[in-house]
């Protein structure tokens, strides 16, 4: 499981662990529209099963800013007297744009994981 993740970080590939899945060099500070690579340059593996394969992807970027807003809010609000406060709703919203390219990338590197073939 932590080697998963480590590769996951690491925009490595899910079938081989050493091609790179983005062109990208640093893939989550980039404020750039992700370009992927069509397959691994050591394995060869296909990282687009089907066309709408990213469709999938979605519901795991809504579960990271779910959770990305949850944790704001928590965080935010200790330090707001009342447990909820309406300034807490625009620092949950700032945060949700700035990790938006985050969870693009994140959540599709996340699906190719989901699919991949263990053998």
């Amino acid at each position: 499981m932590f080697k998963a993740i480590k590769s996951i970080f690491g925009n490595r590939c899910p079938k081989c662990g050493k091609g790179k899945v983005y062109k990208d060099k640093n893939i989550f500070l980039s404020l750039k529209t992700p370009k992927m690579n069509d397959e691994c340059s050591v394995c060869h593996n296909k990282f687009i099963k089907e066309p709408g394969f990213f469709i999938g992807a979605m519901y795991v970027s809504y579960g990271l800013g779910v959770a990305e807003a949850l944790m704001t809010y928590f965080v935010a609000s200790q330090f707001f007297d009342k447990s909820l406060d309406l300034r807490i709703i625009p620092i949950i919203v700032v945060v949700m744009v700035l990790l938006t390219f985050f969870n693009i990338k994140l959540s599709r590197l996340i699906w190719i994981y989901m699919f991949r073939s263990i053998k």
